[in-house]
């Protein structure tokens, strides 16, 4: 089980964002926001959005920084990825 953070390259509000996720369960990567302070409306069907100053302290808390490739790889395998399609509600995606 590991807690995965991609590169913050995706740009809003005036600042770069990464994403947070598990590449096994949902409650291991709320478990660990929670734990780090990423609040919880950060939270988008399958990840968190966090922004680039902190990334630092979720890689010293455990969170493995991979690419962004590497991450969506492994949340497809985790079988937790949702697709912009569910997002849509057009695939059977059910919010927890």
């Amino acid at each position: 089980m590991a807690i995965l953070v991609d590169d913050p390259v995706w740009p809003a509000h005036g600042r770069r964002w990464a994403h947070l996720v598990s590449d096994t369960d949902l409650e291991e990567l709320h478990a660990f926001a929670a734990a780090h302070d990423v609040p919880a409306r950060a939270f988008d069907h399958d990840h968190y959005d966090v922004p680039e100053q902190q990334v630092p302290a979720l890689v010293a808390a455990g969170a493995r920084r991979v690419s962004g490739k590497e991450l969506v790889r492994a949340l497809i395998a985790s079988g937790l990825r949702v697709t912009a399609r569910q997002r849509r509600g057009r695939g059977g995606f059910s919010p927890r």
